[in-house]
């Protein structure tokens, strides 16, 4: 009887611990699956926020912000385009360019609508005295009282890229002031970064990092650097001569396309002056370059969406692949560069890629590698790009008007007679400097400056948001009446002839080489190439516009003719 009560206690003691057992698994389960839940219910409110944040910021970004902005834009009396969800204006300037470019124009200088049609038209639509609101004498109560200073006459309007605005501006004294600031309100655009695959060194810097690298590289352009320069501005001139010399041959003539023959002269100053080397050495990077130029400007009028650069379609790996061998080739020049200066003891500052180097050795310059191959793209494209076009369109311009072209012959041959021009001598040559001058003018290699506004910023009396990029059409000043006179668009260089600041009725209207803080730190080396290249050339030819010459300038990276430019030569 005990022994069955002690196992009937025993099995009792031990159902009963199971039991317990059961319920205190059954509660942590139970606990387990509550805490399961409670963070799959914060999983989802976290991942909910994330994706209604995006959302909205996605909304802010594309609509409420630009929309914000246009109505404080229009508050003030600017007219324009409407802000459309992804539709900004790249299209429709791609598509004016195309067809304004589809055939060619008459052999005259009228040529600002043909290179930039859109901006033309919303200047003509919404610039200037356009009787503005006229129907609606409401709103026109409210821009009268937001621009009797501002914008009685001035000609400015809106346009779109992507979701900021643009303020397409052709007015002499808002583009000075804009161009002037130096507080860094008003700095370069922000650009997709394919587009930033062309744009290079200190182009690409702001602030005290630009301020810093400007001082750095100053110094390769200082007069006495640039007299030094001569005797290969020289050399690389008399290779051009000699060529086209053996072209010419015993008949004393031939036709020759001379734009990629000023494209091999400008790479071959370049490639001596700032690398010591010789164009053959620098010919793969110019190529190269070429091909990134275009694929950069599709990009540019392609509407760009954060990460569009990383899907790997066959442009985009072009744009890499190029760009990285472009950066192949610089690293071995700089290599070369620095071996023989540590072999031969050279002091290797001589030329700009070796004060680059010579600064990248000092700390308090904080320049790597990557920074002395980016300054070396710039120079390499920008040295051969503007001066090889504004000589091709000195000769074009030239052919066409032979009375300037037999004036600036006789003042060469005056000057220097059948000898090499000298620093001396291409001070007093007058006439080619005004004539080049009005070349710029006429058909100036960069055609307009874009900026861009990094905080809320005062222009001329006008309160410009943050975010605001503006398109500032110098070229349309160059082709002001009222600054020029009513010949603006004949070639007349006596208009220079009391310099470029009496030339436009005493106001800063030519920007050839840009303006304020940031004008071009290459100007007098260009200049200087230019005008060497020009004497030599009519010292030894005339030329002719050839009877296959089509008129047909057109807007790349820079201004081009869009056939070529042959010329027939005559040997003098």
């Amino acid at each position: 009887m005990h022994g069955w009560t002690y196992k009937f206690f025993t099995t009792l003691s031990q159902f009963l611990q199971l039991a317990l057992l059961s319920q205190q698994q059954l509660a942590k389960q139970k606990q387990k699956m509550e805490d399961y839940l409670i963070f799959i219910k914060t999983l989802v409110f976290s991942l909910g926020s994330v994706i209604l944040v995006s959302v909205l910021r996605v909304v802010h970004v594309y609509w409420f912000r630009p929309k914000s902005l246009e109505k404080q834009l229009r508050k003030q009396g600017i007219r324009g385009k409407t802000y459309r969800l992804f539709q900004d204006d790249m299209k429709e300037i791609s598509m004016s360019s195309k067809e304004a470019c589809a055939k060619p124009m008459s052999l005259n200088h009228q040529i600002a609508r043909r290179i930039f049609p859109f901006f033309h038209q919303m200047v003509q639509n919404y610039g200037i005295n356009n009787n503005m609101c006229m129907f609606c004498p409401y709103k026109f109560e409210i821009f009268m009282r937001h621009s009797n200073l501002n914008y009685g006459t001035r000609k400015v309007s809106l346009g779109w890229i992507e979701t900021r605005p643009r303020l397409i501006v052709a007015d002499p004294e808002l583009i000075k002031l804009i161009l002037a600031e130096k507080n860094g309100q008003i700095t370069k655009p922000p650009l997709n970064p394919l587009v930033n695959l062309l744009q290079m060194g200190i182009s690409t810097l702001e602030g005290e990092q630009w301020a810093k690298r400007r001082r750095l590289i100053k110094p390769a352009f200082h007069l006495e650097k640039l007299k030094g320069m001569v005797p290969a501005f020289v050399t690389c001139c008399f290779g051009l001569i000699n060529r086209w010399e053996s072209l010419v041959g015993h008949e004393g003539r031939c036709e020759l396309d001379v734009a990629p023959e000023f494209q091999n002269l400008a790479g071959d100053v370049i490639a001596r002056t700032a690398f010591g080397s010789n164009y053959e050495e620098g010919k793969k990077i110019f190529e190269l370059q070429k091909k990134q130029a275009i694929l950069v400007l599709e990009a540019y009028y392609d509407f760009y969406f954060p990460g569009k650069r990383f899907i790997p379609t066959k442009k985009n790996r072009m744009r890499y692949n190029l760009d990285n061998e472009i950066k192949a080739i610089l690293r071995g020049m700089i290599s070369k560069k620095e071996q023989a200066a540590m072999e031969n003891g050279e002091e290797g500052a001589n030329d700009l890629l070796g004060l680059l180097l010579q600064c990248k050795e000092q700390e308090q310059t904080s320049m790597t590698i990557e920074d002395v191959i980016e300054e070396c793209k710039l120079f390499y494209f920008a040295g051969q790009e503007t001066t090889a076009n504004w000589l091709t369109w000195a000769m074009i311009v030239l052919s066409m008007h032979p009375n300037w072209q037999e004036k600036a012959r006789e003042e060469v041959l005056r000057v220097c007679g059948k000898n090499t021009p000298d620093l001396d001598a291409l001070n007093h040559l007058k006439i080619v400097s005004m004539i080049l001058k009005e070349v710029l003018r006429l058909y100036p290699p960069v055609s307009a400056l874009y900026r861009h506004t990094q905080i809320k910023t005062n222009v001329g009396g006008i309160s410009i948001p943050a975010g605001v990029e503006f398109v500032l059409l110098t070229m349309f000043l160059h082709y002001d009446k009222k600054c020029w006179g009513e010949d603006v668009e004949e070639f007349n260089p006596e208009r220079f002839a009391d310099g470029v600041v009496k030339a436009p009725k005493d106001q800063v209207v030519f920007y050839p080489f840009g303006w304020g803080p940031r004008i071009c730190i290459g100007q007098t080396f260009a200049v200087i190439e230019a005008k060497m290249a020009l004497a030599m050339i009519l010292q030894h030819f005339s030329f002719e516009l050839s009877p296959s010459y089509t008129h047909a300038p057109v807007m790349g990276i820079t201004l081009q003719p869009q056939h070529g430019a042959t010329v027939t030569l005559h040997r003098i």
